[in-house]
């Protein structure tokens, strides 16, 4: 088993330097390590990132973070991953890292993601160039996600995006903007490995649990949503 604590959409800036440190500071007797799903700034600053290195950096066990779209918005994403991996935060991107504790190797794949919807009210690369390139950015986005599962060598799986990879934990949010909090296809890359649990963000009145349809269980981690400053999941070979 190892232990993997995790929270999204933190939304960090000066005046939230602080708010999660208490917590934190006793994270090493509570988990192995503390995975990021994405939206740690407002606006997607250098400065607001040095606020996430102030509250996140030196915890005593390994940070792995995605970025969200929030981190995304000033066009500031090489400054923002610069200073988070100055303070030691792995940030990924279609790509993976493996974590060892205990002789475990935990293996996290993690992609920020992006929209479309789900089965049977989704979107498709048809018509409008502007449609089909916003397809074509999920798409990328589950593929790189699936291959970056699939060439992990560990012992657990650990899928982590900002965007839901399923609608169950998008329950609370208007229906309308489904499309736009998250992709089945996400959900499909997850499904082509053997991967014991999703996590991600991005949904701020939605809900906590959900299933892939593969079986993978999903977890939305979104700071407004589980209300704390993480949660834990003990997570072993045969899932959390």
């Amino acid at each position: 088993m190892i232990r993997i604590a995790a929270v999204g959409d933190v939304h960090m800036d000066e005046d939230v330097v602080g708010r999660f440190r208490p917590a934190l500071d006793q994270l090493p007797e509570q988990a192995d390590v503390l995975l990021l799903a994405g939206d740690l700034t407002r606006h997607g600053t250098e400065s607001e990132a040095r606020c996430v290195a102030t509250e996140f950096g030196g915890l005593g066990v390994p940070v792995i973070a995605v970025l969200g779209n929030h981190d995304h918005h000033c066009d500031q994403v090489p400054q923002v991953v610069k200073v988070l991996e100055d303070a030691g935060i792995t940030v990924l991107e279609g790509d993976a890292t493996v974590v060892e504790h205990n002789g475990v190797r935990l293996g996290v794949a993690g992609v920020k993601g992006f929209g479309g919807g789900f089965a049977g009210r989704s979107a498709s690369a048809f018509g409008e160039p502007e449609m089909k390139a916003f397809i074509q950015t999920t798409d990328d986005s589950a593929d790189s996600l699936a291959a970056a599962l699939i060439g992990l060598e560990c012992d657990i799986r650990v899928a982590l995006t900002h965007y839901a990879p399923v609608p169950e934990t998008l329950a609370g949010e208007p229906p309308e903007i489904y499309p736009f909090l998250g992709s089945y296809l996400l959900g499909q890359a997850i499904d082509s490995a053997p991967t014991a649990l999703a996590l991600h963000g991005h949904a701020h009145a939605g809900s906590e649990r959900g299933t892939t349809p593969g079986g993978v269980r999903v977890r939305n981690v979104a700071h407004p949503v589980i209300k704390q400053a993480y949660s834990v999941f003990h997570v072993g070979n045969h899932g959390p």
